[in-house]
């Protein structure tokens, strides 16, 4: 699932969550080809050597480490979304595709950090306060802060966030 992602080959997701007793889709996401960050990635251990696919080794796909803004409903409690709501949805996100894949998993990882703020606005002073757990997702970058900034005006000229002046941001 790594190579894939970076070699661009990842497929789009599309989650589930049914009632099994009513037999009732409850909510559908999709999850665009584009939007897996390798931190969303957690490997599994290799099957045992008397499994049929012995040594073979999975992935569990951590939803949490998606942003919400990619993660696309398509089915809310029962209900489906407009076709034109989720296309909208779809196309405010569609720009992160045409970023290279290393990059883009920065990105995905800031602004999956400022949206755990669970503020519409917010300072570069907060968005240093998620340097450690950026840091954490990132060990082999020693300068954080700098790609914090980077990032932020990334995600600026992506649309998804706006530059409010003086230190302040504002998710769109």
């Amino acid at each position: 699932m790594v190579r894939a992602i970076l070699e661009n080959r990842t497929p789009n997701l599309f989650a589930i969550h049914y009632e099994p007793l009513a037999w009732k889709i409850a909510n559908l996401i999709l999850i665009p080809q584009f939007a897996f960050p390798l931190s969303a990635i957690e490997k599994r251990p290799p099957l045992s050597s008397t499994a049929r696919r012995a040594g073979w080794v999975g992935c569990n796909i951590l939803l949490h480490a998606i942003p919400p803004d990619a993660r696309i409903a398509i089915i809310t409690n029962g209900r489906p979304v407009s076709p034109k709501e989720v296309r909208r949805e779809y196309a405010r996100v569609r720009p992160l595709a045409a970023l290279d894949a290393k990059q883009r998993g920065w990105t995905l990882d800031i602004l999956n950090a400022v949206r755990s703020l669970h503020k519409a606005e917010f300072t570069l002073p907060e968005a240093y306060s998620l340097e450690r757990s950026l840091a954490q997702l990132h060990p082999a970058n020693r300068h954080v802060r700098d790609k914090i900034r980077q990032q932020l005006q990334v995600l600026r000229d992506l649309n998804l966030l706006e530059f409010v002046g003086r230190g302040k941001y504002r998710l769109r």
